[in-house]
């Protein structure tokens, strides 16, 4: 592996980290259920019943040419947002089973947190990836934490230092990072997520933080149809997404792989990937 410091400073490996900044406009969204946000005794909603959710499904884009869901792949599959170690010019993803763990004691935010892998796992046609009760089977580990606690959470992942920096400059409501091999090969992730900020922001942060452990962590400001971009708030896993997730996790793409091939293999690829995002959404 290569060594640096990695998601937790007493680990010593290559990784890679993202984080999603806070966003008013977000926060708004929620404004009015905020006050009854302060228990665990809030029942969830699935994200087929977050007003903010059904109004972006409604309004979905789910028509794109070849060359808008190539760019898209590119600019999230390579490179980084913020990256501690290791070189980012190369494809990196999971090549083995993707087992979820769910650490914190909110029943409600794990029912929900599996719906949302299982929804992913729907949606992604060579993905293995579910929920599993053993913390030590796991090599994606999700935790819940509230709001009040962020930072203190940051802190035991990344140390005092780091963690000063990221509150300081990107001031994130939830973040996710992972660790890979020499291979490029993911070997675990981490993901933290604040469990009382309102369903929709923690659907939201759920879906891109998961998806983003698994191996698109770029985030771009130019592609504008991807959750994948800061500017961009989804709460569902949506159409542009799924070409994106599923063009990565063909059995084709290997981890490891340069830009260039890539490139020769995509049209190929993306044939197969269209049948299947077409027969799982329904589209015409």
């Amino acid at each position: 592996m290569t060594a640096d410091r990695a998601l937790r400073c007493r680990t010593r490996c290559g990784s890679v980290v993202r984080m999603r900044q806070s966003r008013p406009s977000i926060l708004l969204l929620v404004a009015a259920s905020l006050a009854a946000l302060c228990t665990d005794a809030i029942v969830p909603a699935a994200a087929g019943e977050v007003p903010a959710v059904v109004a972006r499904q409604r309004n979905e884009k789910k028509v794109f040419t070849d060359t808008e869901i190539v760019e898209g792949f590119l600019k999230t599959a390579f490179g980084a947002e913020y990256h501690l170690a290791g070189r980012v010019d190369r494809i990196r993803k999971y090549d083995s089973p993707v087992r979820v763990f769910a650490d914190g004691s909110f029943a409600n935010r794990k029912a929900q947190l599996a719906k949302v892998v299982a929804d992913i796992r729907a949606k992604v046609q060579h993905l293995d990836i579910a929920m599993t009760e053993d913390s030590e089977a796991a090599n994606v580990v999700v935790k819940l934490v509230r709001d009040r606690d962020l930072y203190r959470t940051i802190t035991t992942f990344y140390g005092r230092e780091r963690a000063k920096e990221i509150r300081s400059s990107l001031d994130p409501q939830c973040l996710s990072g992972f660790r890979k091999n020499e291979n490029y090969e993911i070997e675990h992730s981490d993901v933290i997520l604040t469990v009382d900020n309102g369903d929709f922001v923690f659907l939201d942060c759920a879906y891109e933080e998961l998806l983003q452990s698994l191996g698109p962590i770029n985030d771009t400001a130019t592609v504008p149809w991807t959750m994948f971009n800061d500017s961009v708030s989804m709460g569902y896993f949506d159409v542009y997404d799924q070409y994106l997730l599923n063009l990565l996790y063909d059995p084709r793409i290997k981890p490891g792989m340069t830009v260039q091939e890539v490139r020769a293999l995509l049209p190929d690829v993306l044939t197969d990937v269209r049948a299947w995002v077409k027969k799982v959404n329904h589209l015409e």
